[in-house]
């Protein structure tokens, strides 16, 4: 049997072999029809390039009312295949009145347009893609308002079924090239500058406008809603892609939530935007792992240096939204949320650790009343945390008015006294045992990041606590106090100290207090009531000494500045102290029933107001001390009939050697004017004293005056001189360092009289002139008439001695009067 062949007619070739070959021969008829096309394009541009060139020129100036020119144009076929590419090279885009502001809208040095073919064999040009590089676009809006963007012309709609309602339906993809654009709006003070380093995008034309894929690349120098309060997102560079859908109808871009990278940051974007007549914007924006900081610098000069009043230690979460409107001159709403969890709060007046809070930023924090500085707040929910170790909640705090900021909020904590060791430096204050409760409202002004004019109400419970004031070593123990603010008054109850031997309970309130304590301490007045069953005044002489500085243990950037408030505040401030004291103890001084009115003044001491039981009598006094390192006093006492050998060794005989308490018996009364020193430990200082002194002494006894009995020995051997009586005693003594001058004083007795006058010197310069009449006073103590006593005190001999200085610093007694 024969093998059938190819040319053999009764054995065709199998079919499917056969449209193989069709199919061959037709695809290279359409190659070379392309070809042939191509290369009669080729030919038409080449041949008529100049009129496509005045076609697309004139096609493109048809919808402006400025002037587009292009300087040349060169055909890229493979560019734009299957359509047509050309390379349109120097592009100028003006408007009309560009000769006045002298803007130019559009600059590009390549411009690549991609036209239909069909079109273009029809003899129009139609444009379906553009790429723009090397350009710059400037949009321009006059003081007055006019803009250059009024060189296009709005074209009429298309018809429905069309292929869509836009002005350019054939458009389908543009690109942009390393390309700067700028909005500069003068009448509304905004300017918006990109860099765009690459933006590539695709339409896709629906009914009722078009959907837009686009992908940037780009560096934000300038997004200033208003040019004077600074710019958002400056110079951060941009990288993300946008899904993006335009309603012609409405005017409007919408943005679908997309990841855009802003700086280093990475964000999820999404937005609204009104083109043409519709110029309203609402951008929102989320990171939810960003540091504090990193979010403030995206904001404008004016906001990122209120929340740069604070850092934020760890990322956190945050969202904003801008809403506002690209034609108005004011900044959009700005609304700010962010979520912080277990993180690091640093304040300018220290960290705070293990912060939980949710915080706010708004510009419109009463509606309808703009978006300023002035109706900006802060506002900080459920916040807890650790303030150097002291926790603490705030269910709401704000700052409200960021041109003039106030702070608002509430405050309450519970915790050890010993933990305030973390706050307040133990050179100042040394905290021991105890517990603290405090849940206070404030409301105060910030300046310079410092609250200043306080408003606080509410209450701090201290309860058995020890505290010692190291300046003045100072110690207390169960101290319980009670402090109540009233806006800006402190009102203090409830306060016992004890001490060694003594317990103190007072009661008191500051006006304008917390005022005073930011920013005038030296004119804080603390008005104290006082009551103590038993005071021993020696444990609180160290506030007769030099108060000491206080010393840091611990770098003052650990605490801020609220050790050196308080040690302020205790060196400046005032006390204006009413004292009631049962039973009061100083060394060998014993009182009873002494009240007081005291000011304590910086450095120094004023009695305004003392009396006190003594010694059978009373003491009254005023006067003051300037404390140093001895202290400077200066009083007035009124001492009236005091037991005066208990006053004289209650107050270690003033420093006599030879007389002493138990040599006088009597009732005492004086007053004094006098100053002097007074030495840290509460000593008087020695041959200090300078004044007057006018005393009286009644039924007084001297008794076994070694002086007086060695003298009269001799002199009145029958006369008791061991217990001499003396019949109303008076006399006036100026004080003046180791020196007393004694006026002219009548000394009656039952040993002696004498008449006394002279110089005593506790050193050398002793110089006493007396006379004594020998008679014995006791032939007188019947008679009652004064007249007739005076006639016989100086009958018969007189004695004239003069008490001076030896040569061994002795005083020696000689006969002889006053020269």
């Amino acid at each position: 049997m024969a093998l059938p062949t190819q040319n053999n007619p009764e054995n065709p070739a199998p079919p499917r072999k056969k449209w193989k070959r069709i199919a061959l021969r037709i695809f290279l008829f359409l190659v070379i029809l392309v070809v042939a096309g191509y290369t009669g394009l080729a030919w038409y541009m080449h041949t008529h390039k100049e009129e496509v060139l005045a076609s697309l020129t004139k096609n493109l100036n048809e919808g402006i009312t400025g002037n587009l020119s292009i300087g040349d144009m060169e055909t890229t076929f493979l560019g734009g295949f299957p359509g047509v590419s050309v390379e349109l090279q120097n592009v100028v885009l003006r408007d009309s009145l560009y000769n006045t502001h002298k803007r130019t809208l559009l600059t590009a040095g390549n411009a690549q347009v991609s036209l239909n073919v069909l079109a273009l064999l029809r003899g129009t040009v139609q444009i379906k893609k553009v790429g723009i590089s090397n350009a710059a676009i400037y949009i321009y809006v006059s003081p007055d308002g006019y803009s250059n963007t009024a060189v296009f012309k709005k074209k009429p709609k298309q018809p429905d079924g069309s292929g869509g309602g836009s002005s350019l339906p054939e458009l389908r993809k543009f690109s942009l090239d390393n390309v700067s654009f700028t909005a500069d709006n003068q009448m509304r003070n905004k300017l918006y500058k990109f860099k765009v380093h690459s933006l590539k995008g695709a339409l896709n034309y629906t009914s009722t406008g078009f959907k837009a894929d686009v992908g940037l690349q780009a560096l934000a120098e300038s997004m200033a809603f208003n040019t004077t309060r600074g710019t958002f997102m400056g110079n951060k560079e941009l990288d993300g892609t946008f899904d993006i859908t335009y309603n012609e109808e409405e005017g409007v871009l919408d943005f679908a939530p997309e990841k855009l990278m802003i700086g280093k940051e990475k964000f999820i974007i999404s937005a609204r935007l009104g083109v043409g007549a519709n110029s309203k914007f609402r951008i929102n924006i989320e990171n939810d792992n960003i540091l504090w900081k990193d979010a403030a610098y995206l904001l404008s000069k004016n906001i990122t240096d209120k929340l740069m009043m604070f850092d934020i230690k760890k990322p956190i979460a945050v969202t904003c939204l801008l809403d506002g409107d690209f034609n108005s001159s004011d900044d959009p709403l700005i609304d700010v949320h962010a979520t912080v969890e277990d993180n690091v709060l640093v304040t300018p007046g220290g960290d705070v650790t293990h912060c939980n809070f949710n915080g706010h930023f708004i510009n419109e924090h009463v509606k309808d009343k703009g978006y300023t500085d002035a109706n900006s707040a802060i506002t900080l929910t459920n916040f807890t945390g650790e303030y150097f170790e002291l926790p603490f909640t705030i269910k709401k705090a704000a700052i409200l008015n960021l041109d003039k900021p106030i702070a608002t909020g509430d405050f309450s904590s519970s915790f050890k006294m010993d933990r305030l060791k973390n706050l307040v430096d133990d050179n100042l204050l040394k905290f021991g045992k105890g517990t603290a409760d405090l849940k206070l409202t404030f409301r105060a002004d910030v300046v310079n990041y410092r609250l200043a004019k306080p408003l606080v109400n509410g209450k701090i419970a201290i309860k058995d606590a020890t505290v010692t004031y190291v300046p003045r070593k100072l110690q207390f123990k169960d101290v319980s106090v009670g402090l109540n603010f009233t806006k800006d008054d402190l009102f203090i109850s409830e306060i016992e100290l004890k001490t060694g031997k003594s317990t103190v309970k007072m009661e008191g309130s500051v006006k304008n207090f917390l005022n005073l304590y930011y920013t005038n301490p030296d004119k804080v007045v603390l008005e104290w009531n006082m009551y103590s069953p038993q005071l021993h005044v020696g444990e609180f002489m160290a506030f007769l000494g030099s108060r000491q500085k206080a010393k840091r243990n611990i770098p003052k950037s650990n605490k801020g500045n609220f050790t050196d408030g308080l040690d302020l505040l205790f060196e400046k401030a005032n006390f204006d102290m009413r004292m009631k004291v049962d039973k009061l103890y100083y060394n060998s001084f014993y009182a009873t029933d002494a009240r007081a009115i005291i000011l304590l003044l910086n450095n120094s001491v004023q009695v305004k107001k003392l009396g006190l039981n003594h010694a059978g009598g009373t003491v009254q006094l005023t006067g003051t001390m300037q404390q140093g390192n001895t202290n400077r006093y200066s009083i007035n006492a009124n001492i009236n009939n005091v037991n005066v050998s208990r006053f004289f060794a209650a107050f270690d005989n003033f420093g006599l050697d030879k007389l002493q308490s138990d040599n006088l018996k009597g009732y005492f009364s004086s007053q004094a004017n006098v100053s002097g020193y007074i030495n840290s430990s509460g000593g008087l200082v020695p041959k200090s004293m300078d004044g007057r002194v006018t005393f009286n002494l009644k039924k007084g006894k001297l008794l076994n005056f070694e002086p007086v009995v060695d003298v009269g020995k001799f002199a009145f051997p029958f006369r008791d001189v061991r217990n001499i009586e003396f019949y109303d005693l008076k006399g006036t003594l100026d004080v003046k360092g180791e020196k007393v001058k004694i006026h002219p004083m009548q000394i009656s007795s039952s040993v002696l009289n004498m008449d006394v006058e002279g110089t005593y010197s506790f050193g050398r310069g002793t110089e006493i002139y007396i006379d004594v009449p020998l008679r014995n006073p006791k032939k007188d103590r019947k008679i009652t008439d004064k007249e007739e006593l005076a006639k016989r005190r100086n009958r018969g001999i007189v004695v004239h001695l003069n008490a001076k200085d030896g040569d061994d610093g002795k005083v020696k007694v000689k006969l002889g009067g006053k020269g």
